[in-house]
């Protein structure tokens, strides 16, 4: 009876340890390097320093994307279908910054909006086996820090 009274106080323990350091089976996540930074999703939300969300209208968002059909038309593009990764290109450090997608939208926190047309403050194209369209745009935001580029839609006031 002793060793079940131990054996239940300690996996809860053991647990909740696994889940601070980030998850029990924490895997590779979608990570992209830009000029000297890494930029990463968050396995657990409380890791992340910046939390986006998507929102599927356009009057809502703070940041809008779009999905462009080509890598040259795009300001981002995400293409890893390649057999082999270089070593080293995106490495988890100190200095990397974590995003986090968010279910519930929050008005401090970008609101992306996600479209196959124009205009757009950012760009991309994905063609991925670990990136979705959503992960590859959570990166980029989080990459230029949350806000929308310079001279973008947002920044001339330009409504949709």
């Amino acid at each position: 009876m002793l060793r079940f009274k131990v054996l239940a106080s300690v996996v809860p323990v053991l647990v909740a340890a696994a889940f601070a350091r980030g998850g029990l089976l924490s895997g590779p996540h979608p990570c992209v390097a830009i000029a000297g930074t890494s930029v990463q999703l968050a396995s657990v939300p409380w890791q992340a320093q910046l939390h986006v969300s998507f929102t599927d209208n356009p009057a809502a968002a703070t940041v809008w994307i779009q999905i462009a059909d080509s890598a040259e038309a795009a300001d981002f593009a995400v293409v890893d279908d390649v057999d082999s990764r270089e070593a080293g290109t995106c490495e988890s450090n100190a200095a990397t910054r974590l995003v986090t997608i968010s279910a519930n939208p929050s008005t401090s926190e970008p609101v992306l909006y996600l479209s196959q047309d124009g205009p757009a403050d950012y760009r991309i194209f994905v063609r991925s086996k670990i990136f979705t369209p959503r992960d590859a745009a959570a990166l980029i935001v989080g990459a230029g820090g949350g806000a929308p580029p310079p001279g973008s839609r947002l920044a001339l006031n330009l409504t949709p």
